[in-house]
């Protein structure tokens, strides 16, 4: 059987699920708030800077409170940038693996920072995107895997998701004011180690000429297990060494175990075994479990009780 991130219930153990619609969303804003607030401390403590990545958590009638702890937001594209802009506070950060012709003069308009995926890219729009005030970044690949999951590793052999950290040179880093770099996924501090040990002395010859380096994101950091204290130390390290500022942009870290999927069961079928039949759907409603290598948890699980088969209305 499958494991699952989640550590507990928490305050929905005791939550009345007749309190609500099925199916529904329910955000815990006291748990956001202390995610928030772990996240706020490191920051002070470190020297970094924070960014919430959208794509992970974009549920804005929070911005006012997630505005109050991080330092901005990061968007994946024009919409992401939108809903950035005109309901969170802080710096807006955009990154796309490819950016269009047609979008590029309002991104770069809505954005503080626009990373671009290639040279080529960078070479394309730069020019652009500093007529409006936007800075420039180039994302890498720092070419050591930490991936739990091939599919979702941005490192795997083929990867289009940033320049080889290998083919790096002192012209690229001329066109930019910062780099990005990502390689985790929901993951602790020791693989962001390994990671950095893997891309330092490539990057140690660029000292003192950037403004910024972004570290990316899948950085658990609210999880109970997190080692916080060194990853404290090591962003402290890392910012003197390259002479710069650092940035985070986690995601799931903003939201963890902060909320629940209510649904309900509408059916059981028998066929070699129980089939309950849901209202929710992983496709409508929770698609990565559908590729993730792990589940979602159900509240008040047994582990000595009865095997179901869940599955909701659609055919996946």
């Amino acid at each position: 059987m499958m494991s699952t991130k989640s550590q507990s219930a928490g305050r929905f153990a005791e939550f009345d699920l007749s309190r609500v619609p099925s199916p529904c969303f329910v955000v815990d804003e006291v748990a956001i708030q202390n995610n928030l607030h772990i996240l706020s401390d490191l920051a002070n403590a470190s020297g970094c800077k924070i960014l919430g990545a959208l794509k992970a958590f974009s549920f804005w009638r929070l911005a006012p409170l997630m505005s109050h702890y991080l330092s901005g937001t990061c968007a994946s594209g024009l919409w992401e940038a939108k809903l950035a802009r005109t309901h969170y506070n802080g710096e807006v950060e955009t990154y796309a693996p490819a950016f269009k012709a047609s979008e590029m003069d309002e991104i770069a308009r809505l954005s503080d920072h626009v990373i671009f995926n290639t040279p080529a890219q960078l070479e394309t729009f730069g020019s652009q995107t500093k007529t409006h005030g936007a800075a420039l970044g180039l994302r890498l690949n720092p070419e050591h895997s930490e991936g739990i999951v091939e599919k979702y590793d941005p490192c795997a052999p083929g990867s289009r998701l940033g320049w080889p950290i290998s083919k790096l040179t002192q012209e690229h880093i001329a066109m930019v004011d910062g780099l990005h770099l990502h390689t985790l996924c929901e993951q602790g501090f020791a693989p962001l180690g390994r990671t950095w040990a893997a891309i330092e002395a490539h990057l140690l010859p660029f000292a003192g000429q950037l403004k910024w380096l972004n570290l990316g994101g899948g950085h658990l950091i609210t999880s109970p297990e997190y080692d916080r204290i060194a990853l404290t130390a090591f962003l402290q390290r890392v910012a003197q060494t390259m002479q710069t500022q650092i940035y985070l942009e986690p995601g799931t870290a903003m939201a963890f175990d902060a909320g629940i999927l209510v649904g309900e069961v509408l059916d059981i079928i028998d066929n070699q075994g129980p089939n309950a039949i849901l209202d929710v759907s992983a496709t409508c409603h929770m698609p990565d479990v559908i590729e993730a290598p792990y589940r979602p948890a159900l509240l008040g699980e047994n582990p000595d009780g009865l095997n179901f088969r869940v599955g909701g209305p659609s055919c996946l």
